[in-house]
């Protein structure tokens, strides 16, 4: 019980370990899929900043670029003199860097795209006024900020905003120098603005795929741990019960050994003592072994031994505990036999032993024979005692006696 209890314990705690390790994986991963996501949105976000900071560069390197005037295209109301007329009569308007970006912002959110806006704390233009986001931000980038961004739902749609300071160059003095600004000032700042509600969608499809896949996964790691440890605590103790049969047995002839045959007789006395119960101990010697081991060899007088064996475990009951006593003797323990039903056993063990042919491995068929001698004590003779090998003591001594008169027989303990 208490081994059962150690390995319950052990499959608890691998179990815990093994879902705390799983869950910060899952999580550590679930977490990591998130911020990758989002830094791949922030990058394109970016990317999109850097391409209109260009634009307008290259705007500005030319200090405006001058477009064909026609009915749909309107003249910059905020710089002087922004038209000029061709020797053909051809009317041009300068398109400067804010105008151009703010009209390709325009185009880029009629193909649903992007949309960016330019802004400033002290806008010329009141359409690049900033909102609640892009004030918050240029007031950042005034403190020593880089850049900002945040994640908005609008109309049941979700958006990444981001949005980076944009910083006097040489090129922009020629119109913003009469505000004050100098160079290498923050005058504003460009936010662009990305739908990304697909973005959204796919990630929490991802996000809840990832927490299936790892849930079966951690049932399966869990199912295979358990079954795993299983089979370790069933070999082990398989091993283990291997390992208690081999202290408590002979190896040769599979029969209990001297060992556990005293620790029984010890057991069954004070068993009999308690229920007022009688029993018999008997003592076995193969006659003339020393002759099979000398005219035939040792493997013939193994043959022999197992042979001897073989026949004690048919002849024995459950309750008989039969034993190798040691060198050719062996044992027979009886619990609540009397001397009558000893006597009667021992007598069909001899006859089962004169019985058996043993076959030696070049075909010579030998007949073997025992002399034994029994020893039965009552209840009421138990109790006199206090040590139990006086009972195989006394069985002893009548094998000693039935050797002496001509072995192959059975002899009872006499007082």
């Amino acid at each position: 019980m208490e081994t059962k209890k150690l390995w319950k314990q052990f499959i608890r705690r691998i179990s815990l370990i093994i879902t705390l390790f799983s869950l910060g994986m899952i999580i550590g991963l679930f977490f990591k899929n998130i911020q990758l996501l989002n830094k791949e949105i922030e990058s394109r976000a970016k990317s999109h900043f850097r391409n209109i900071v260009l634009t307008r560069r290259w705007n500005a390197n030319y200090h405006g670029v001058y477009v064909k005037k026609a009915e749909d295209v309107l003249s910059n109301p905020y710089l002087e003199n922004p038209d000029v007329v061709t020797e053909d009569g051809t009317v041009l308007t300068l398109k400067n860097p804010a105008l151009m970006t703010r009209e390709i912002s325009e185009l880029a959110q009629l193909d649903s795209l992007y949309s960016f806006h330019i802004t400033s704390l002290n806008p010329l233009n009141p359409n690049n006024s900033p909102n609640r986001f892009e004030r918050l931000a240029l007031e950042s980038f005034e403190k020593g900020d880089r850049d900002a961004h945040e994640k908005i739902n609008r109309d049941n749609r979700t958006y990444f905003r981001y949005m980076a300071p944009l910083k006097v160059e040489q090129s922009c003095l020629e119109c913003h120098a009469r505000q004050g600004y100098k160079l290498g000032d923050v005058r504003g700042g460009i936010s662009v603005e990305i739908d990304i509600t697909e973005v959204e969608k796919s990630l929490r499809l991802n996000s809840v795929l990832i927490l299936v896949l790892s849930a079966i996964s951690l049932l399966l790691l869990l199912f295979l741990t358990y079954t795993f440890v299983r089979q370790l605590m069933r070999s082990i103790e398989k091993s283990q019960e291997e390992m208690k049969k081999l202290a408590v047995t002979d190896e040769l002839t599979t029969l209990y050994n001297r060992r556990y045959f005293f620790d029984k007789l010890s057991q069954e006395f004070s068993r009999s003592k308690r229920h007022q119960r009688s029993m018999a101990c008997i003592m076995m010697d193969i006659d003339y072994f020393k002759k099979f081991n000398d005219t035939y060899g040792h493997q013939v007088g193994d043959l022999v031994l197992q042979s001897v064996a073989r026949v004690l475990k048919t002849q024995a009951r459950e309750t008989d505990t039969v034993a190798r006593y040691g060198g050719e003797e062996f044992t027979v323990l009886l619990p609540e036999t009397h001397t009558e039903g000893a006597q009667i056993f021992a007598e069909k063990i001899r006859a089962a032993i004169e019985a058996e042919i043993v076959t030696t491995p070049d075909n010579q068929q030998l007949n073997v024979t025992m002399s034994l001698g029994v020893r039965a004590m009552k209840y009421e003779e138990l109790m006199e005692i206090n040590d139990a090998a006086i009972l195989v003591k006394q069985a002893d001594q009548a094998l000693y006696n039935a050797k002496e008169q001509g072995r192959n027989q059975v002899q009872v303990f006499q007082r």
